[in-house]
């Protein structure tokens, strides 16, 4: 191995190190004190009652573990957005559990808590998944209630998707192991189930005091809406359980007697490992985001028995475009070529940059993977489309629009994982968060802009320095660097993938040798849903 090889590994190790670093406090939740208060009321936490549903030793995948990251400082911070979403097996069963976390503020949802909760019911439907609440939350978080209440995205649509899973007959089973207060009440009794743990399990509109100060009773919370109430008495609840683990074992024993699901048929055979060694993945990917590399040495590390199947290899040749299998599945694969080639005229085109030729490929590859039915891959490395009075006479707004539309019309299921820039329209082509992937997720090496910190750096100091000129004044040279600094500084850490994890354009940031993992399981997790709809691009400038 080369001393470039060497350096790569070196700096992609290291982000991989913070990445976990990051994941460990993450997962403590609100906090080592507030943990040992919830062991104390007989509880456990939201992580432990999950790692105690899901088979043990099957792969489970957490959505959204750095939602909330580095947000609302000045009320605390929400570390993973006060609520951990995995998908994994229960019983054998692939399905999404949802459990609120305690530890951070009682449970309360956070803005970021609600959108986190959306995206998961979102996977669910898509997916036709089977559905788990564990619910333990003291309802909206009030000091932010009015970025949390009456939108369409806000803590509402929670009940009004429970109500349409049903309706398509998508499993919901929630168990109420803590509060579950107000509006939140409704979530465990719209969902097909509802278990309750005694003791420290409650459902009401209106806790005690507030029934107290409206109506002038006084009951106490666990008479007005605890287990025996609302299995012996209101009839709310269907089972009662002893503790968390009696709850989450009866969970088990209904998801275990649940029966086989229609198929939409993604074509699978027994799994190989990539014949070249994934972690040399490390090593090829260069630390700057500059650099060239080839592309098709990190397909070679992530796809089965490193077996690629090339589509119009040639032609096009910034955008790579072929069929392999990922643990078994066929997929279709479309990824940014990131090295400097050479066209069928002798000219050069850049790594990274979507060209006509290149866009004009994807889309027949897309049609194509759409009429043989096989799920796509996305594979992120792009600065954007190509630009210049050459390409613009060229077409490339038309061409770039066909493949945006094959992407957006596209209805078998898409996978995209951002591996290095992911800049301006190139997002969008490539099958962004806006374009519906199933599962979207990103290398700690990725970043997610406009454009790059010093790309947007420099235009906006140009726009500074013209408006002073008009103005008759001008920056020094030290004035004019340290402002590029500035600009820049704010700009790097917005085009971070904790950024955009925080935020959950993504659904997480992951070890780059899990990619086969969580490819495998959304794919697995899409054959729940046959397809209904058939493909088709509608008007396209030809």
């Amino acid at each position: 191995m080369d001393l470039n090889f060497n350096k790569n590994e070196d700096r992609n190790k290291l982000q991989l190190s913070a990445l976990r670093k990051k994941l460990n406090q993450v997962k403590l939740g609100g906090g080592e004190k507030r943990i040992a208060k919830l062991h104390a009321q007989n509880k456990l936490t939201a992580r432990e009652r999950i790692d105690y549903l899901l088979d043990e030793g099957r792969d489970a995948i957490e959505i959204g573990a750095l939602a909330g990251d580095g947000m609302y400082a000045e009320h605390g911070g929400c570390p993973s957005g006060g609520v951990v979403v995995k998908i994994g097996y229960v019983s054998g069963k692939q399905c999404m559990v949802v459990a609120n976390d305690a530890t951070v503020k009682a449970g309360a949802w956070f803005p970021i808590t609600g959108k986190k909760n959306l995206r998961a019911q979102e996977i669910a439907m898509e997916n036709r998944l089977p559905i788990i609440y564990l619910v333990d939350s003291a309802g909206v978080y009030l000091p932010m209630q009015d970025e949390i209440f009456p939108d369409k995205e806000h803590f509402g649509r929670i009940f009004r998707n429970n109500a349409q899973m049903s309706s398509m007959g998508i499993t919901q089973i929630a168990a109420v192991m803590g509060s579950c207060v107000a509006g939140g009440a409704y979530l465990p009794i719209m969902s097909d189930e509802a278990l309750i743990v005694d003791k420290t399990g409650s459902i009401f509109l209106a806790g005690s005091y507030l029934v107290k100060a409206a109506i002038g009773e006084e009951i106490d919370n666990e008479t007005l809406g605890g287990a025996t109430t609302h299995c012996e008495i209101s009839g709310v609840t269907d089972y009662k359980a002893k503790d968390d683990k009696d709850a989450l074992d009866t969970i088990k024993n209904i998801m275990g007697k649940i029966g086989d699901f229609d198929k939409a048929g993604y074509n699978r055979i027994s799994a190989k490992k990539p014949a070249k060694d994934p972690q040399e993945i490390f090593g090829l990917l260069p630390h700057a985001r500059s650099s060239q590399y080839d592309m098709m040495d990190i397909i070679e590390r992530l796809v089965d028995d490193s077996e690629f199947e090339a589509y119009k290899e040639g032609y096009g040749q910034t955008l790579i475009c072929g069929y392999a299998r990922i643990d078994g599945w066929a997929v279709g694969i479309v990824a940014n070529q990131r090295k400097v080639v050479k066209n069928k005229k002798g000219e050069m085109q850049f790594g990274g940059v979507i060209y006509s030729d290149s866009a004009d490929k994807a889309t027949r590859f897309i049609a194509n993977c759409n009429q043989k039915k096989i799920p796509l891959v996305f594979l992120q490395d792009v600065t954007g489309f190509m630009v210049g009075s050459k390409s613009e006479h060229g077409g490339i707004i038309k061409d770039g629009a066909k493949m945006v539309n094959a992407v957006s019309n596209s209805v078998v299921p898409k996978f995209t994982i951002v591996i290095g820039n992911s800049y301006g329209a190139g997002n969008y082509a490539m099958c962004g968060k806006a374009y519906d992937p199933r599962l979207i997720a990103a290398w700690p090496s990725a970043e997610l802009a406009v454009m790059s910190g010093a790309s947007a750096a420099k235009v906006l100091l140009q726009i500074e320095t013209a408006t002073l000129k008009k103005k008759g004044e001008q920056l020094s040279e030290a004035d004019e660097k340290a402002l590029f600094e500035k600009i820049k500084s704010r700009y790097d850490e917005q085009v971070s993938p904790y950024y955009a994890a925080a935020r959950l354009w993504t659904d997480g940031i992951i070890d780059p040798l899990d990619t086969r993992t969580w490819i495998s399981m959304g794919i697995e997790a899409a054959n729940h849903a046959p397809i209904e709809k058939p493909f088709n691009l509608g008007v396209i400038q030809v």
